[in-house]
C-alpha cells in the first residue's frame, strides 16, 4: 500500500505558526493586566485599612490646648486634673485611671475631696443638670468611664483619709497626645512619670475602672514598689492570656454579643484591620463604641437615669481622632501581652498594703468569671463579687466611699 504524504510548504507553516501567535499575545496582555488590577486592588486596600493621622492638640489645625500638662520624657504630653486636699498636706494620694471611650474628668472622685464646693463644680462642668443639682453618685459613661458624684458630700472620708486624687487623660485621649507604641507595659511608666514629676512621693495608690482596671495589673507587674495599694474595679480581661483554661476563656468569650466577638477578635488577630472593621457601614463594629443599650444589665438600667450630662467635655474625648484612642486601646487590652496577672507576685508580702478587686456578678460587659479566676489563682487579691451588681456598681449610692474605705483600711 502506497501513503500519500502531503506536502508543506514553508509559508504554509509560517502561517501556521502566526496564527497562534494572537492568542499567545492576548494571554500576556491578560496576565499583565490581571497583575495591574491587583496591584490596584491591594493598593486601594491597603488605602482603606489606613486611619487618618491623628489631630494632636496644640498642632496646626489640631483642638487647642486646655488642660494642665506634663511633658514626658519621650516628648509626648499628658493631661491631667488634680482634686482632693492638697497634695502637701494629704495622707494619702490616688491617681485613677479612666476605663474605654473616656478622659480625665472620667475619673472616680469621692464627692468631699473636690477643692470647690459641689454646686460649684457642676455650674462648671455639668451645667446641664441645672443649678439646684447637687453631686450624686453618678457613672458618667460613653460608656465605660467613671465620674463619682455625690449628693451629700462625705466629710468624714475626707478629714479622716486626707485624699489628694489625680485623674489624667491616657494616650489619645483627650488632650493627652497620642503613643504609637503604646503598650501595656508603656502605660505603667507613664503614671510613674506623672507621679513624679508632680511629686507625689515614692508611694501611691492607683484605682482603675473597667479598661482602666486592666491597667492596674500593669502597674503592678512593672512598677509594684510605687504602688501603696491598688483597686481593680470590674476590670476588662483579656481573653488570651495564659493560665485561662480553654473552656473558661471560651464560654467568657461567647457571652458576648456576636459583634463584640468579631470586634474583639479583629483587635487580637489583626491588629491593622481595627480601624477599618470598627468604622465600616456594612456591618456593626463594638457594641460598646456604638453604646448599646442591651449590653447593660438590669441593675444597670436602674442607675442609667443617674447619668449626667457630659456635654461640657464630650467632645474633647476622641477629638484627636477614634484611632488614637479607641481603636489602639483594643489594640493593646486585647492583643497580646508580655505577662499573665496570673503570674504576678504578691507586691505586699508583709501586709503593708492591699490589693482589691470590685465586680458585678450581673456585669454583661465584662464577665465576673474570668476575674473570680483569677483571684482564685491570686489568694492575696481581695476579692469583692457583688451578687446583683452589674458593669456600673461604682455608681451605685455610697459606693465609692466603700471601695476607697476599704482600700485605705487595708494598708
Amino acid at each position: 500500500m502506497t501513503v500519500a504524504t502531503k506536502k508543506v510548504s514553508a509559508a504554509s507553516a509560517r502561517a501556521h505558526t502566526r496564527k497562534h501567535t494572537p492568542s499567545s499575545s492576548s494571554s500576556g496582555t491578560f496576565k499583565k493586566l490581571s497583575l495591574v488590577l491587583l496591584v490596584a486592588s491591594a493598593a486601594l486596600t491597603y488605602q482603606a485599612i489606613q486611619p487618618p493621622p491623628p489631630r494632636i492638640c496644640g498642632s496646626p489645625n489640631g483642638p487647642p490646648i486646655t488642660s494642665t500638662r506634663i511633658k514626658l520624657k519621650d516628648g509626648r504630653h499628658l493631661a491631667y486634673l488634680e482634686s482632693g486636699v492638697p497634695k502637701e498636706q494629704a495622707k494619702h494620694k490616688i491617681i485613677f485611671i479612666h476605663g474605654f471611650d473616656s478622659c480625665r474628668y472620667d475619673a472616680m472622685q469621692i464627692s468631699s475631696v473636690l477643692n470647690c464646693s459641689p454646686s460649684l463644680f457642676l455650674e462648671k462642668l455639668l451645667p446641664a443638670l441645672g443649678a439646684q443639682c447637687h453631686l450624686v453618685h453618678c457613672l458618667v459613661i460613653r460608656p465605660l468611664s467613671l465620674l463619682v458624684l455625690q449628693s451629700q458630700p462625705s466629710n468624714q472620708v475626707l478629714e479622716e483619709f486626707g485624699i489628694y486624687s489625680l485623674s489624667f487623660d491616657r494616650p489619645g485621649y483627650g488632650e493627652s497626645d497620642p503613643h504609637p507604641k503604646k503598650s501595656a507595659k508603656s502605660i505603667a511608666f507613664d503614671i510613674e512619670e506623672l507621679a513624679d514629676q508632680l511629686g507625689l512621693g515614692p508611694k501611691f495608690y492607683v484605682v482603675g475602672f473597667s479598661m482602666g482596671g486592666e491597667i492596674v495589673w500593669s502597674c503592678l507587674k512593672y512598677i509594684p514598689h510605687r504602688l501603696a495599694g491598688a483597686a481593680l474595679l470590674a476590670p476588662v480581661a483579656n481573653y488570651w492570656w495564659d493560665g485561662f483554661p480553654s473552656n473558661l476563656s471560651k464560654e467568657a468569650y461567647n457571652q458576648q454579643l456576636p459583634q463584640d466577638k468579631w470586634a474583639v477578635g479583629v483587635a487580637h488577630y489583626a491588629p491593622w484591620l481595627t480601624y477599618w472593621w470598627n468604622t465600616r457601614k456594612w456591618f456593626p463594629g463594638s457594641s460598646v463604641i456604638a453604646v448599646r443599650f442591651d449590653i447593660f444589665s438590669d441593675e444597670d438600667k436602674k442607675i442609667l437615669p443617674k447619668l449626667a450630662a457630659r456635654g461640657p467635655y464630650m467632645a474633647q474625648i476622641r477629638q484627636q481622632g477614634e484611632f488614637e484612642s479607641l481603636h489602639r486601646d483594643m489594640m493593646v487590652g486585647f492583643g497580646s501581652w508580655d505577662f499573665s496577672p496570673m503570674s504576678l507576685t504578691n507586691p505586699f508580702p508583709n501586709n503593708e498594703g492591699s490589693i482589691h478587686l470590685w465586680h458585678g456578678a450581673q456585669d454583661l460587659i465584662v464577665p465576673v468569671s474570668l476575674s473570680r479566676y483569677i483571684c482564685e489563682k491570686l489568694p492575696w487579691v481581695h476579692y469583692h463579687e457583688l451578687p446583683t451588681a452589674g458593669h456600673m456598681f461604682p455608681a451605685a449610692d455610697g459606693m465609692a466611699d466603700v471601695i476607697v474605705k476599704e482600700l485605705l483600711t487595708k494598708d
